[in-house]
């Protein structure tokens, strides 16, 4: 055993380790994966190690912050999780107005260390998501409008690469891996472990929003969505909103609309008259601290949940037949579920001022981001509401194009064009130049598929560990012998 973990370091969890059943999950519990380690990387070091480690036993690696991703994909059976949450410090260069974070770093960090210095930062609603997977696949929040998505302020990163070294990249140093690692690189590519952010200037006081509509009905959420896509066309930059139309077992048909708004209330509330003279809207417009937003925005989130969806990015205007289509999709809840939705993620902005060939983030000049889930807490019901949204994932694809990829999607037909529309063939490139033999891949990753190793590698070592861990995990797992 002490053998075969030989060459690992950071604060290692196997199955038979008490908290392993609890450090295996992540946010999205539908999803059920048992790794064969954890290992908590608490320096570059450790995770060049884990790298190494890897390639010689011939485990597949999953790079995991927080766990949000939707699918799993930064956990997995039978994998080496290298888990850089413990790598979580912060610097902050006020003359060169950069901050520097390891990648362990939450939006919450982020935001707790940058606000004492009065500085806002583009990153994403959910406090406990990584920066850096955020980061890697563009990163939606709700500042983009005004200061671009979180890979816009990106300066210049580190990461570990396959074989254990450490590689800088920026706009004059290997800036081909630096344009993929705006908005595709996730995984891809290396154990990204630093990151330098240049800071937007300082602000004192937003105007925080929110607004709510409760016990609706569906023509109500069809006016709704007809006053978001035109409210969007000319919306002040400075302002970036969410909306959603939802069916709740809580409150029925219902809308909200939450947003920062980098202004004073009084013009915010003109701002979003058309939502205001909306029936039954009720609303806070609130002027308070950056920290203060974030973490009201932040506080609606769950520790964890049950949940399937998918996203996709809209480009064009709706007409009534089709906004009736959209709204018909989440009027009725399958068993078991208490929360279906549709959600619209403003775009424009700052986001479409830049090209879309200057970042690997290809859906620059989409309006809005669209976001169809259920969310269920039994375990029984997971097949009945998986099913539901890929009976209805056709209707929504019909009018949409592309999907996000920090919102991913398991039965996309053609995913890397999904994802990153034509900028494919160029990732594919610079993943065999800095990734040549696919050691960081997942299901959905960019890859060379004859060297893709998508199941575990027989061992007489990784036997030994298997029969040694004694896990009801790992039995019936295959392994492959070469």
């Amino acid at each position: 055993m002490d053998d075969f973990l030989n060459g690992l370091t950071g604060r290692i969890v196997i199955p038979t380790d008490l908290v392993y059943n609890k450090v295996r999950q992540d946010y999205n519990r539908a999803i059920q994966q048992f790794p064969i380690i954890i290992d908590y990387c608490r320096n570059t070091g450790d995770v060049a190690n884990a790298v190494c480690w890897s390639r010689k036993f011939h485990v597949p690696i999953r790079i995991r912050n927080g766990g949000h991703n939707y699918e799993g994909y930064s956990n997995g059976d039978c994998t080496l999780v290298i888990d850089v949450s413990e790598m979580n410090h912060l610097f902050l260069n006020k003359c060169e107005n950069l901050l520097t974070v390891q990648s362990g770093v939450t939006n919450r960090q982020v935001y707790e260390f940058i606000s004492s210095k009065g500085y806002p930062f583009p990153g994403g609603t959910c406090p406990t998501v990584g920066v850096g997977g955020y980061t890697m696949g563009g990163g939606w929040g709700l500042s983009c409008r005004y200061l671009g998505l979180g890979c816009d302020s990106l300066e210049e990163l580190e990461l570990v690469n396959y074989e254990g070294e450490v590689v800088k990249a920026s706009r004059i140093c290997n800036a081909d891996l630096f344009w993929a690692c705006q908005g595709a690189g996730g995984g891809n590519f290396g154990v990204v472990v630093l990151m330098k952010f240049r800071l937007p200037p300082k602000v004192k006081k937003v105007t925080l929003i929110e607004i709510d509509y409760l016990h609706v009905n569906g023509k109500e959420q069809e006016a709704f969505l007809q006053t978001w896509q035109q409210w969007l066309k000319d919306a002040d930059p400075k302002v970036t909103l969410v909306s959603r139309i939802y069916n709740s077992a809580n409150d029925g048909l219902a809308m909200l609309v939450r947003g920062v708004f980098y202004g004073q209330p009084e013009e915010a509330e003109q701002i979003l008259k058309p939502f205001l003279e909306l029936e039954g809207a009720e609303y806070i417009i609130d002027y308070i601290t950056f920290l203060e937003a974030v973490t009201i925005i932040g506080s609606s989130y769950p520790p964890f949940e049950k949940f399937n969806s998918v996203s996709r990015f809209v480009q064009k205007e709706f007409n009534k037949c089709e906004i009736s289509t959209l709204v018909d999709l989440i009027q009725e809840r399958p068993q078991g579920s208490v929360f279906v939705g549709l959600s619209m993620y403003a775009m424009g902005g700052r986001v479409s001022e830049v090209g879309t060939d200057e970042t690997a983030f290809f859906y620059r000049n989409s309006h809005y981001i669209i976001w169809l889930e259920t969310v269920w807490e039994e375990k029984r019901f997971a097949e009945e509401n998986r099913l539901w949204v890929s009976q209805r994932f056709p209707v929504l694809a019909s009018v949409t194009m592309g999907s996000y990829i920090n919102f991913p999607y398991n039965k996309l037909p053609d995913y890397l064009e999904e994802y990153y529309g034509t900028h494919v063939c160029r990732l594919k490139g610079i993943k065999e130049k800095y990734d040549p033999f696919n050691v960081f891949t997942f299901p959905q990753g960019i890859g060379n598929k004859e060297h893709q190793l998508m199941e575990p590698v027989y061992s007489e070592d990784s036997e030994k560990f298997i029969k040694y861990s004694g896990d009801e995990a790992y039995r019936g797992f295959r392994y492959v012998k070469r």
